[in-house]
């Protein structure tokens, strides 16, 4: 629009945006770089065709499995695993497709740690790195297993020759120096702990 503007058109940069998306949702001649992208959420059985269980289309609703097996076979189709709980159907994995975690894993990993996981350093993690304990490019997920809070200077230590990271299940983060000592550090828990039984009313 702004290019069409600068040959003197008479429209107002507003109009020639309405105009130019019209001419795109009508005609298709935006070029090479048209892209449209929908989320779609179906279980691997339906897309390898072994059942027609409905998919879902973010924003639509549910679609027939036909069209969404349509859709996912198109040339320029990124698919994505995703992990699941099969109990609650929560999100546990965003598989190895997607390096930056999204906001609710980001906001997660921050109030979870606190702060800076170096043992002794307490920069508040809203203002650290979110990192891979195990470093991306040698498998790392994008997962809360495996996402730390660091703050800019110890992150770039971690990636420095002898450093290793190790986040452990229960969210212990084990570091090791290059000359072989290892210490470990615990998100503080976010309350004192409590007894077993609650307290009679």
């Amino acid at each position: 629009a702004r290019a069409l503007r600068a040959g003197g058109e008479t429209r107002t940069l507003d109009q020639l945006r309405a105009d130019v998306a019209l001419d795109l949702l009508l005609g298709g001649q935006g070029g090479k770089s048209e892209r449209s992208e929908v989320f779609l959420y179906m279980d691997l059985q339906t897309y390898l065709g072994l059942n027609d269980d409905p998919a879902e289309m973010a924003g639509h609703g549910h679609i027939p499995a036909s069209l969404a097996r349509e859709i996912a076979g198109g040339s320029n189709t990124v698919l994505r695993r995703i992990i699941t709980d099969p109990l609650s159907g929560q999100v546990l994995d965003l598989g190895r497709d997607r390096y930056r975690p999204t906001a609710g894993l980001d906001e997660f990993v921050r109030v979870r740690d606190r702060e800076c996981r170096r043992p002794g350093c307490h920069r508040v993690a809203q203002a650290c790195d979110l990192d891979h304990s195990l470093p991306w490019q040698f498998g790392g997920h994008t997962a809360d297993t495996e996402l730390i809070d660091l703050c800019r200077r110890d992150h770039r230590l971690k990636d420095e020759p002898g450093w290793n990271y190790r986040l452990g299940s229960d969210g212990t983060l084990t570091i090791t120096t290059p000359t072989g000592r290892s210490y470990d550090s615990s998100p503080p828990p976010l309350h004192e702990p409590r007894d077993e039984e609650p307290p009679p009313f």
